[in-house]
């Protein structure tokens, strides 16, 4: 028990380190669009080529995480994006910023995969959820420090500077991280499943259909609250009237919500069901998208952020722990590659879209548009789920 706790916690720290500065990059899009004089839509490619390049790094790394062992790619998901970021301090305009960008997610693209195994194989199976809502909480850490970070920072160093400064450390902490799972022997080569049999291992029969709809649903649902996310800052300077500052202490607050909602998702998730948490939570994006752009700014606005935030962390460790329970163990980090691929290539694809929306209709259209298609896609997948009578999830 006390060797589990110790890995949860060890991988809750890399989960912190690895997003510190990926989650740097909207609360400094402002400086960052009014130094290099961009569109929305330029916007949209800056977050992109992130999102695009990050998605495309998770099914081959989760493939090698299977059949190599987790350590090297996990090692890769951190100090691979601290590298990244120093080239993206260096980089001296609009081009040298997207380069940037991509090694960064093809870098970090390891990280997830080769992550949440680890977790799930060291505890029991009646508390995934929970373990994997406290390795949520440290992303959602560094979500939430992030913007209060990059707001003091960037007035003095701009956001070359300040992505210089979280760079180094992250680095460090990457080999650092490396070097105690060596010592206690996590995901090394040995862990590896290697066989021919293994890595031919089929998926349970029938449950093709039923794990198609549910990550449709929940990285649909994903994809469509980032690519929202991703303007908030922009939307509240310019469509709400708050300063730069403001917005990214707002942006805080938003992603606030991940500190206490993954634990509590987890928990909801090993009491009530994974898939039944999660679709609660996907239903609750659709509501909240629909209802962002008629909240009149003031108090009952930054509660209501708040909550909105909250929504896609209660799904993440239903979603893991509903899909590491649904494959064979040689297959979890590829079935979660292709889960994280799929939201992440859905929000880089949407991202631009949106910002080419916005640019033409406006927020609040924009965000009416992206509530009421994601609720189409949440409820056709629902049925499906709700149809499928095959094998029944049995809350723990």
């Amino acid at each position: 028990m006390r060797a589990s706790r110790r890995t949860v916690l060890l991988l809750t720290l890399a989960h912190f380190s690895h997003h510190v500065l990926t989650a740097l990059i909207t609360p400094l899009l402002p400086f960052l669009r009014d130094d290099l004089g961009l569109s929305y839509s330029r916007v949209g490619m800056v977050l992109a080529a992130f999102n695009l390049s990050y998605g495309f790094g998770q099914v081959p790394a989760g493939r090698l995480a299977d059949r190599i062992g987790a350590r090297a790619v996990l090692t890769a998901g951190i100090a691979g994006v601290g590298a990244a970021g120093l080239l993206l301090g260096l980089s001296s305009g609009y081009v040298p910023l997207l380069v940037s960008l991509v090694l960064m997610g093809v870098l970090g693209g390891g990280y997830h995969p080769a992550a949440s195994p680890l977790i799930t194989s060291a505890v029991d199976e009646d508390r995934r959820g929970r373990a994997l809502g406290l390795h949520v909480v440290g992303g959602s850490a560094s979500y939430f420090a992030a913007p209060l970070l990059g707001a003091a920072a960037a007035p003095a160093l701009g956001w070359r500077g300040t992505f210089l400064a979280f760079s180094v450390p992250v680095v460090l902490l990457g080999f650092f991280i490396h070097r105690v799972c060596v010592r206690q022997s996590l995901g090394g080569p040995v862990a590896a499943v290697s066989t021919e049999g293994a890595v031919r291992e089929r998926l349970p029969s029938g449950a093709v259909l039923e794990l198609g709809a549910f990550i449709l649903m929940v990285t649909a649902m994903g994809a469509v609250l980032a690519s929202a996310g991703s303007f908030l800052t922009l939307y509240l300077v310019d469509a709400q009237g708050a300063s730069e500052r403001t917005a990214a202490a707002l942006l805080a607050l938003y992603f606030s919500g991940g500190i206490w909602a993954a634990p509590l998702g987890g928990r909801l998730a090993d009491r009530f069901g994974r898939k039944r948490v999660a679709a609660a939570a996907a239903f609750a994006a659709v509501a909240g998208l629909l209802a962002l752009p008629r909240i009149p700014y003031g108090f009952g606005f930054f509660l209501f952020l708040a909550v909105l935030g909250a929504v896609p962390y209660v799904r993440m460790p239903a979603a893991e722990a509903y899909l590491v329970g649904r494959v064979p163990e040689s297959l979890r980090s590829t079935v979660l590659g292709i889960y994280f691929f799929a939201g992440m290539e859905g929000s880089g694809v949407l991202t631009p879209l949106l910002g080419r929306w916005i640019d033409l209709h406006g927020f609040p259209t924009a965000f009416t548009a992206l509530g009421l298609g994601l609720g189409c896609v949440v409820a056709a997948c629902a049925l499906v789920l709700a149809t499928r009578r095959g094998v029944r999830e049995k809350p723990a």
